[in-house]
């Protein structure tokens, strides 16, 4: 050994000790916990949850299509892979920031209940809730009419070339990825006695493994109608008269008149600013204004002296969460039927007032009641799964868009020859009499699919979403204090360890008086959950159910994009 190289490696070892008493964890750079470095490309950017998703965005880019153009492409394709979680039997919302106007679009593309079925019928029936598969939750898919909408308003490259990838996908196979498989075989044990499901998704009678190829040339021929018809073969055409036949067969109350009806609204995102950056969410019927609702609470209290994932930090999120919730079953419906306040809702003053009902050293088993019982909604939203992306272009027109099916593939009815499975939406229904979610003809229900976006100086700053049910509001609001109050990178960010607050205190059962289930990442330590329980809180211990989480941020110092995709899902953030 030379007697420069002694020292040398004295050096690196000096350097690795430091680090590793700074930061707790053996990494040369960034934060104890898993992670990886950002991405980071001039000219476009897409997030998406499968790699070959994001690949299909990238090209779509690269052929002059805008960012607009690239998420439709990826989400049809991700329809294709993915169909455990989205698909076009579901809805789609979306927030577009527009470089032209500079502006902020929302587009909520949820569908409706059927018309010809009524809330009597459930009564009838003996039914206390919506059940959550067959044909009884199934409502009006939105996620097509939503790509057109989209498309018209903003993009550029003609349908037909914006769906050729997906279609190809669908003809020649694709590899199924790892954690999709799982879920495909999760499906399967529930969904592959209804109808057409195991002859669309069940080749060989078995969900495929992972690395197996997989082909859908239904779902491929549907989108070849699609793309070279328009929305209306889906709506009012062929594809509607196959919908409508499988219906009337199968004992489902979706009509064609229900599909012809439809339509997707363009709406205006509200927002709150936190700590100089100004969020954006969609009002209802989704429950996008909960984060914004949890951040105004959060933003009295000085997170960063707390602690990341310390006792007070969590306690303090998690009551804010609890009181958010209450308003969450209390106000969120249709506004088509029901006028709730959100000025007020998402207002400042009111936030003041609910932060001083949280007591600084002890959990709440429930905050004063509102005349809606929440523990229906929270109750329903465990087990829903959702795809969420996110692209960039080089003119910086920016995507943030969330789809899905609601329970994993969704209601389980696949109607004949299309490849595709209807949602089960309508399962968030409620059947009480009065509860402003109550079940109605033509009403769109509660709604948990939320994108995100957050906006500095009237600038894009970032699009970003987080999957998985009622942990979307609370995975928002994390997101955004590991970035604002902690100073994380945007992929740091989304790999730090996670809480997901439940409203039951029992897994068979329970309500919020109870005070409710806390589940923590593995990353979260020991004394941090001991101190935790010591105060009141029911901790538990969960493997999944913390989302999913892409997102795209916009350094516009140096006019660069910088894009994240996390481990917990199969995705992959990709730029050029």
């Amino acid at each position: 050994m030379n007697g420069t190289y002694l020292p040398f490696c004295l050096m690196l070892l000096t350097m690795f000790a430091v680090t590793n008493h700074a930061s707790g964890g053996d990494r040369l750079t960034g934060r104890p916990f898993a992670t990886r470095s950002e991405v980071i490309a001039a000219n476009g950017m897409a997030c998406t949850s499968q790699p070959l998703a994001t690949q299909v965005a990238i090209d779509i880019l690269k052929s002059g299509g805008n960012a607009i153009d690239a998420a439709i492409a990826a989400n049809a394709t991700l329809g294709l892979m993915e169909p455990t979680g989205n698909g076009i039997g579901g809805d789609l919302f979306a927030i577009v920031w527009d470089a032209k106007t500079k502006k902020l679009y929302g587009l909520n593309a949820s569908g409706r209940s059927p018309l010809s079925l009524s809330r009597q019928h459930f009564i009838d029936r003996g039914l206390s809730e919506i059940p959550p598969y067959g044909p009884l939750p199934i409502t009006v898919p939105g996620c097509i009419d939503g790509w057109f909408e989209l498309h018209n308003r903003f993009g550029k490259m003609p349908m037909e070339q914006v769906l050729a990838p997906a279609i190809s996908y669908c003809n020649e196979g694709f590899p199924v990825s790892e954690l999709i498989a799982f879920y495909w075989e999760y499906g399967k044990r529930r969904l592959k006695d209804f109808p057409g499901f195991a002859a669309t998704f069940l080749p060989n009678g078995r969900a495929p493994k992972k690395g197996e190829i997989f082909k859908n040339p239904r779902l491929g021929r549907t989108l070849s109608i699609i793309a070279n018809k328009g929305r209306d073969a889906f709506y009012e055409g062929e594809l509607a008269d196959v919908m409508d036949a499988f219906c009337r067969r199968e004992g489902a109350f979706l009509r064609k008149a229900d599909l012809e009806r439809h339509q997707s609204i363009w709406i205006e995102p509200v927002s709150t600013n936190y700590r100089g950056y100004d969020v954006w969410e969609l009002p209802p019927n989704g429950q996008g204004i909960a984060a914004l609702q949890m951040l105004n609470i959060i933003e009295g209290y000085d997170l960063t002296a707390m602690g990341h994932n310390s006792v007070r930090y969590l306690h303090t999120l998690i009551e804010a969460k609890k009181i958010t919730y209450e308003d969450r079953a209390r106000f969120y419906a249709d506004p088509t039927f029901v006028e709730a306040d959100i000025r007020r809702l998402i207002s400042k003053m009111y936030a003041d007032g609910r932060r001083k009902q949280i007591e600084p050293d002890r959990a709440a088993r429930s905050y004063p009641p509102g005349p809606i019982d929440w523990h229906y909604i929270d109750q329903k939203l465990r087990e829903a799964d959702t795809i969420y992306l996110t692209v960039a272009d080089k003119d910086r027109n920016m995507v943030s868009l969330i789809q899905s099916n609601y329970r994993g593939f969704g209601s389980g009815l696949c109607p004949d020859g299309l490849g595709f499975c209807f949602q089960d939406r309508g399962e968030l229904f409620a059947l009480e009499k009065g509860h402003p979610n109550v079940y109605a003809p033509g009403k769109r229900p509660f709604h948990t699919i939320i994108p995100a976006f957050v906006t500095k100086n009237g600038q894009p700053f970032m699009s970003f979403g987080v999957m998985g049910g009622d942990m979307q509001p609370q995975g928002h609001v994390q997101i955004l204090c590991n970035i604002i109050d902690f100073g994380m990178n945007l992929q740091e960010a989304g790999d730090a360890p996670r809480f997901h607050h439940t409203g039951s205190s029992e897994p068979t059962g329970g309500t919020m008086e109870d005070g409710g289930q806390v589940a923590l990442e593995s990353g979260i330590g020991l004394e941090t959950r001991r101190g935790l329980s010591l105060i009141g809180h029911c901790i538990r211990h969960a493997v999944g159910g913390y989302g999913g989480y892409q997102a795209i941020m916009y350094d516009v110092e140096r006019n660069v994009l910088i894009g994240a995709s996390e481990s917990r899902k199969d995705g992959q953030a990709a730029g050029y």
